[in-house]
């Protein structure tokens, strides 16, 4: 085993019962790496962490933890080595949020599990780490299901574990919290050499925090790699099996599909313009057309998604004779026209002409 790989799990068949629902994974995560899993739902995620977690036992396969054998370790052995944050809810009576954090320090503590003021210490930094320390003394009950998220994170961290397991750690969180705990995941990570293995749904997310991604599917591990990796072409519509939209792996979007039929409008675009016409257009259910949009366009995958045409030219080129009359053409076949823009540049030009185009025609909107 690499010095630096604290989780190896080799062969590994996961399921309930014996019925096994994921085969012949190997996973290698390294000090300091955030490993995501990625998936449709269903596919053994939720299930791999927890047989890594030892909380399921192996069908086949074993798992090593700091370079020793799952099956070899004490419970209090493994708690010191590795933490687990799962989606489940846990029942905490007559508990506060400090209460429910303080349990993150009881493999270190004694028989009657009495925390010393350096145990403390350790919760409060971590409860101020995932802004929950104003909860210190609330109860677990009161409080909602994001703000559960972060306490419970604090209990994963104050345990100082060498690895630390995480089922969809941003459920419940709003985008302000969900950017606040990746980016803590990531320092953790980087700072005090934490290997992170994680589920995500929010693949934006996945693209932008993760070393590694594992993609779930078929009971297998379909793919692994770095998220440069995984995240090209149309591999991820095909991972999720996409049939009402695709996804876009340049900006981690997901865009529904162009409404059906003839395009009824024409939509003169460009630099971002278009793109709340094309949202407002997509929302009405009418087809339109979209052009001319150079190929590097901010706008032109959006475009590309929604519209039911899309006139292009290349990237750096100044707009063509050739583009400016396909588009004509189209725009032509419309009831109406819709500039975005006031501003014509050396390469734009072409745009420029079609909307003087569109108004002699009587078509466009004013």
């Amino acid at each position: 085993m690499n010095q630096k790989t604290v989780l190896q799990a080799e062969s590994l068949s996961v399921g309930y019962s014996k019925k096994m629902i994921v085969d012949g994974l190997t996973v290698s995560v390294s000090a300091g790496e955030i490993c995501t899993l990625i998936g449709p739902n269903g596919a053994g995620k939720s299930t791999v962490l927890k047989t890594i977690a030892a909380q399921l036992p192996l069908i086949s396969g074993n798992v090593a933890l700091c370079g020793d054998r799952l099956d070899t370790l004490r419970e209090k052995d493994i708690s010191k080595r590795l933490s687990v944050l799962l989606t489940q809810k846990i029942t905490a009576e007559r508990m506060t949020c400090g209460d429910v954090a303080e349990t993150g320090r009881y493999p270190y503590t004694g028989t009657f599990g009495i925390l010393t003021d350096e145990d403390k210490r350790i919760v409060h930094e971590a409860m101020s780490l995932t802004g929950a320390a104003h909860l210190y003394d609330t109860d677990f009950r009161q409080i909602s299901d994001g703000q559960r998220q972060c306490v419970m994170l604090a209990r994963a961290i104050a345990q100082q574990p060498k690895i630390m397991l995480l089922d969809e750690p941003t459920s419940y969180l709003d985008i302000g919290h969900k950017l606040h705990i990746l980016s803590l995941l990531r320092k953790l990570a980087k700072e005090q050499q934490i290997a992170v293995i994680q589920s995500l749904h929010e693949l934006d997310l996945a693209q932008k925090f993760s070393d590694t991604v594992i993609c779930i599917h078929n009971g297998r591990a379909e793919r692994t790699g770095t998220p440069e990796e995984i995240f090209t072409g149309d591999y991820i519509s095909a991972l999720y099996e996409i049939r009402d939209g695709a996804y876009d792996p340049r900006f981690g979007a997901a865009e529904p599909s162009a409404a059906s039929g003839e395009p009824e409008i024409f939509v003169i675009g460009g630099g971002g313009a278009g793109i709340p016409v094309y949202r407002r257009l997509h929302r009405m259910r009418i087809p339109f057309a979209a052009g001319i949009l150079h190929e590097n366009d901010v706008e032109y995958p959006v475009a590309s998604a929604l519209a039911s045409v899309v006139i292009t030219e290349k990237a750096f080129e100044p707009i063509g004779e050739d583009a400016v009359r396909q588009a004509a053409a189209v725009m032509k076949q419309c009831r109406e026209v819709i500039c975005c823009t006031e501003s014509f540049r050396a390469m734009n030009q072409g745009n420029r002409t079609l909307k003087e185009q569109a108004d002699a025609l009587g078509i466009l909107c004013s």
